[in-house]
């Protein structure tokens, strides 16, 4: 018979059984046990732990959810009512669900200031920021079609706005959103689409989520440097110390959420969506939830529908370019002086954009909207390839054991 080569021993006789057929443990203990961290990662590095758990929160809750969730026209909105009032308990799932959404958008742009700040994104993890921003497209998706599902006027008026836009495509527009409604207008078909595809997503992205902590696992993971890793002493094991900082910020951020839940769970929710959809009543101001609000501003920062459309999905899409957009050997902004405080004005300049994308497009809020655009734009376009010309970097340290013996 074959041993496995380099069969570890345990003392559990039914692990070994386990181990001799399926090398899962010694696998587990290699990858989220034995696997060599920077020993600079900072706070930053914990959200993408964060991220996980909240997606398997939101999948979980989302599941008890649907139990009691009726995908109907006339009945979605009742069937929420009644989730809040006669289910066991369904209040605190529905909360947990629709804050916890709030918070995975916070947690995720964090953790893309983070890969953005420090360089994350360059070689030779380009894979790995791709299955990101991939990631961040799917929860975009997710979360709106999530967002119709209570059936209020909001949910109801921010679905007709938006797949209104594919009518702006030439040729195929009107098609295109037929197909995509069911109908002529949002309606029965369009509700068990988005329901259908708002179940599912959630697992895709589970699985987009595997491959990408399977790519950080390939090079390992960056740190505040960007200097790679030289030697064993530039390293600590990711259990128990990184576990133990996750955790502590785990706790942290519990505290925080529940917090919302428990004593404002309706903060970041739309009035409009407390009332029934009608669609002979338009309400006075539609916006979608704050998390797409800048792309929203961008939306309505042209005139024109489809360049409004085309800049919108473009705003997306130019970050799966950054990787090569930015042609500066070094990867993190502490050492690139210069580009760091353009890369603050970015962060400041997306959230200005969440902001005006909240209010009416009109006057001052219009006026930045469209700033906001050109400065966004211009980041990828002008700053990022061209800045490296001309910065003065500070020398990097030989190693990251370095930084410690300064």
């Amino acid at each position: 018979m074959n041993e496995p080569i380099n069969k570890k021993k345990y003392k559990n006789s039914f692990l070994n059984w386990i181990e001799f057929r399926l090398p899962i443990i010694s696998y587990f203990e290699k990858e989220y046990v034995d696997y060599p961290m920077p020993k600079n990662c900072n706070y930053f590095w914990s959200f993408g732990a964060l991220a996980t758990i909240i997606l398997v929160v939101m999948i979980v809750s989302g599941i008890f959810l649907a139990f009691n969730y009726t995908p109907h026209v006339d009945m979605a909105f009742g069937s929420v009512e009644r989730i809040m009032r006669d289910v066991n308990y369904g209040w605190l799932l529905r909360y947990i669900h629709s804050n916890g959404a709030s918070f995975f958008f916070i947690v995720i742009y964090i953790h893309i200031v983070r890969g953005m700040y420090y360089g994350s994104y360059k070689y030779p993890r380009e894979l790995n920021w791709l299955l990101g921003v991939f990631i961040y497209l799917l929860m975009i998706a997710t979360a709106f079609m999530g967002y119709v599902l209570p059936w209020g006027q909001m949910s109801y008026w921010a679905a007709t706005v938006i797949t209104n836009l594919f009518s702006a495509i030439p040729l195929i527009g009107e098609g295109l959103k037929m197909w995509l409604l069911g109908d002529y207008t949002v309606g029965n078909a369009t509700l068990n689409r988005f329901f259908a595809l708002h179940y599912v997503f959630p697992f895709v992205i589970l699985g987009v989520v595997g491959l990408h902590v399977a790519a950080v696992h390939v090079h390992g993971s960056n740190n505040p440097t960007g200097v790679d890793i030289k030697s064993k002493k530039d390293t600590v094991n990711f259990f128990p110390y990184m576990i133990i900082k996750d955790t502590l910020a785990f706790c942290v951020f519990g505290v925080v959420i529940s917090s919302v839940i428990f004593f404002g769970p309706n903060l970041m929710a739309e009035v409009d969506n407390y009332i029934p959809a009608d669609p002979l009543v338009t309400p006075a101001h539609i916006v979608p939830n704050w998390y797409l609000a800048p792309f929203y501003a961008i939306l309505r920062a042209i005139p024109d529908k489809l360049g409004g459309v085309v800049l919108m999905l473009g705003a997306i899409a130019i970050l799966f370019f950054l990787p090569w957009v930015d042609r500066s050997k070094i990867r993190s902004c502490n050492y690139r002086p210069l580009f760091k405080w353009f890369t603050i004005l970015f962060f400041v300049n997306f959230f200005a954009l969440g902001y005006v994308g909240m209010k009416p497009a009109e006057g001052l809020y219009l006026l930045i909207a469209r700033i906001g655009l050109l400065y966004y734009f211009g980041y990828f376009i002008i700053i990022a390839p061209f800045i490296h010309r001309f910065e003065k970097t500070k020398e990097l340290p030989a190693s990251i054991s370095d930084v410690f013996s300064k």
